[in-house]
C-alpha cells in the first residue's frame, strides 16, 4: 500500500504544479491527464505535505472591483453549454472571474478514464457593458452551474452551483435557490477570526445518457488543511448529494466543521423585535432540525440575535441534522419576488459512524436579508491532527424538507409574544400523522426551562392546520437568558419532536 502511495505521488506531483497549487501561474498545456477517483485524494495529500500557496486572484481592472449587480452582466452563453446537443442528462455552464470571485478555479472534463482541461475563451461569454477581454486572453473561471431537465423534459433546469470558496448549494423541483452548504469550515465565530478553504479544482465527469446522476470531484485548499471530495449528484423531486470527503491537515484543527450549512434568517412571528417590514417573515431557513443517535427528534427554530449566540447540542453518531424551510406557504411570506417559500431545506444524513461530537448552530445578528448570518455544521468531539487522513461520508438532501412517515409529529410555527403581567406567551404549532385520531384527553404538554417560571400550560386542537397547539407563559424573573424544551405527549409516550428554544430579554 505504502508502495502504491509512493508511485501515485510521483504521478501527481506534476498535476500539482501544473494547475499552479504550489503558486505561481498554472501550465496550459491542453494534453489529457490519466484520471481516476484515488487521484485527488493523493493529489490533497501530496498538497498537504506542502506549504499552502494562495490561488492566483490577478484580474485586469475593469474585472476586480466590480460591485454585484455589474458582475451579472457578465453572462455565459447557453448555446456554448459543456455536452450542449449531445443528448445527456447534464450540461455545464461556467462563471468568470469577477466581483468577489477573484479566485481561479481549474475545470476538467472526465471522460474513459481522462481528464481534459476545459478552456477559458472570451467567446463563451456576453459581457454587456464590458470591453470582452482580447480573443487570445485566458482569464480562467471562478466556478460552474449543472443544469439537468428537472422541471420539464425538453429544458435543462439550473439544479447545483459550486462557486465562491467551498460553497455550493442546490435546488429540487419547483424551488429556487436559498442556503448553501460548504466543503469545510474552520474556526467558525472564532474571535480570532474565520478560515474560508476554497475549492482549488473540480473534475466533472461526463454523465451517461440515460443515467441521472452526475459525478463531480473537487480539491479542496486552505491554510490549514487540503481535502478530496467526491459529490454525486442526482437532481428530481429532492435532490440528493451523496458526499465522500477526505481531509488531510497541515496543522491540528480544534475547531472544523463538516456537512456545514450556511443560511439566512431575519425575522418571523417568535422574533420581531423592531421590525417594521410589511412583510409577515423573512427567511431561507425556520428552524435546525435534529434526529440524534438516540433516536429523539429535535427542532430549534432560528432567531435573529441582538448578539452572537452559539448553541451546542452534543451527540454520538448522529442520525441527522439540516436548515430547513417548513412553511411553505406564499402568505407566511407575502413576497412576490423573494420567494422565500420556494426556498430548499437541506438535511444531512451521516453514513456510518460519526463519533462523538455535537452539532453546532451559530446566529449572527444581522439587519438585512442580503446577508448569510446563520451556520450549523458537526465538529467532532476531538481535533483533527496534523499529517492525518479523516474520511467522512454523507448525504445531502435537498427539498422540501418533509419527514418519512413514522416519526413523531412536527412543530411548523413558533410564535413569542407579551403574556399577561409581564410575561412572555410562547404558542407551538404541531402537524402529524402520529396526532391524527387521538382524543383531546389524551394529550398534554411537557415543557421545561432551566431558569424563570413556566405557568397556563395549554394543549388544544387546531383545526386550521389540521394539528394541535401548545401554548404556556413564562416569567423570566430578572433572568436575561432561558434555555426552553417542550413536546406533546400521550400518555407516558413522546408524540412530536422535542421544541428546543433560547429565550434572551
Amino acid at each position: 500500500m505504502r508502495r502504491r502511495e509512493v508511485v501515485a505521488g510521483a504521478l501527481v506531483a506534476p498535476f500539482i504544479l501544473k494547475l499552479g497549487l504550489l503558486g505561481g501561474t498554472p501550465s496550459r498545456a491542453s494534453d489529457a491527464t490519466p484520471f481516476d477517483p484515488a487521484s485527488v485524494r493523493q493529489m490533497a495529500r501530496e498538497l498537504a505535505s506542502r506549504p499552502h500557496k494562495p490561488p492566483e486572484s490577478k484580474l485586469p481592472d475593469n474585472f476586480k472591483d466590480l460591485n454585484y449587480d455589474r458582475y451579472r452582466t457578465i453572462r455565459f452563453l447557453p448555446e456554448k453549454a459543456l455536452w450542449r446537443g449531445l443528448g445527456l442528462p447534464f450540461e455545464a455552464q461556467f462563471f468568470h472571474r469577477g466581483f468577489i470571485y477573484t479566485d481561479r478555479v481549474e475545470l476538467f472534463e472526465v471522460s474513459q478514464g481522462k481528464a481534459q482541461p476545459i478552456r477559458y475563451s472570451p467567446s463563451l461569454f456576453s459581457f454587456g457593458e464590458f470591453t470582452p477581454p482580447p480573443a487570445d486572453a485566458d482569464l480562467g473561471f471562478a466556478g460552474f452551474r449543472l443544469h439537468a431537465p428537472m422541471n420539464r423534459p425538453d429544458y435543462y433546469d439550473e439544479v447545483a452551483v459550486f462557486l465562491g470558496a467551498s460553497y455550493f448549494r442546490a435546488i429540487a423541483k419547483g424551488q429556487i435557490y436559498g442556503l448553501s452548504a460548504r466543503g469545510l469550515s474552520i474556526d467558525t465565530a472564532d474571535s480570532k477570526g474565520e478560515e474560508f478553504p476554497a475549492f482549488r479544482a473540480f473534475w466533472i465527469e461526463r454523465p451517461q445518457a440515460g443515467i441521472n446522476s452526475c459525478v463531480v470531484h473537487a480539491l479542496l485548499d486552505s491554510k490549514s488543511a487540503a481535502a478530496a471530495f467526491r459529490f454525486t449528484i442526482r437532481p428530481g423531486e429532492a435532490t440528493v448529494f451523496d458526499v465522500e470527503s477526505t481531509i488531510y491537515p497541515r496543522v491540528d484543527i480544534a475547531q472544523p466543521g463538516l456537512g456545514t450549512l450556511t443560511s439566512m434568517f431575519l425575522f418571523d412571528a417568535n422574533d420581531r423585535v423592531e421590525v417594521d417590514d410589511f412583510r409577515p417573515a423573512v427567511h431561507d431557513s425556520d428552524g435546525l432540525g435534529m434526529r440524534n443517535g438516540r433516536g429523539e427528534q429535535l427542532w430549534r427554530p432560528l432567531i435573529n440575535p441582538r448578539d452572537l449566540q452559539i448553541s451546542t447540542f452534543n451527540d454520538t453518531n448522529p442520525r441527522g441534522f439540516g436548515l430547513m424551510q417548513r412553511q411553505r406557504d406564499f402568505h407566511t411570506y407575502e413576497d412576490l419576488e423573494a420567494r422565500y417559500e420556494k426556498r430548499p431545506s437541506a438535511w444531512i444524513e451521516p453514513i456510518g459512524d460519526w463519533g462523538e461530537g455535537a452539532v453546532m448552530l451559530v446566529e449572527i445578528p444581522t439587519k438585512e436579508e442580503i446577508h448569510d448570518n446563520i451556520v450549523a455544521f458537526w465538529r467532532p468531539r476531538e481535533p483533527l491532527k496534523a499529517k492525518g487522513e479523516y474520511f467522512s461520508t454523507f448525504r445531502i438532501h435537498w427539498g422540501s424538507g418533509k419527514s418519512p412517515p413514522g416519526l413523531p409529529a412536527e412543530v411548523v410555527k413558533t410564535r413569542v409574544g407579551a403574556g399577561p403581567d409581564g410575561t412572555r406567551l410562547f404558542v407551538i404549532d404541531v402537524v402529524g400523522d402520529m396526532l391524527k385520531g387521538v382524543p383531546e384527553n389524551e394529550l398534554s404538554g411537557e415543557v421545561w426551562a432551566d431558569k424563570g417560571k413556566l405557568m397556563n400550560v395549554v394543549v388544544r386542537p387546531n383545526a386550521e392546520i389540521g394539528g394541535w397547539r401548545l401554548s404556556f407563559e413564562l416569567a423570566p424573573e430578572n433572568t436575561p437568558v432561558v434555555e426552553l424544551r417542550a413536546q406533546l405527549m400521550r400518555g407516558n409516550a413522546t408524540i412530536s419532536e422535542v421544541w428546543t428554544y433560547r429565550w434572551t430579554a
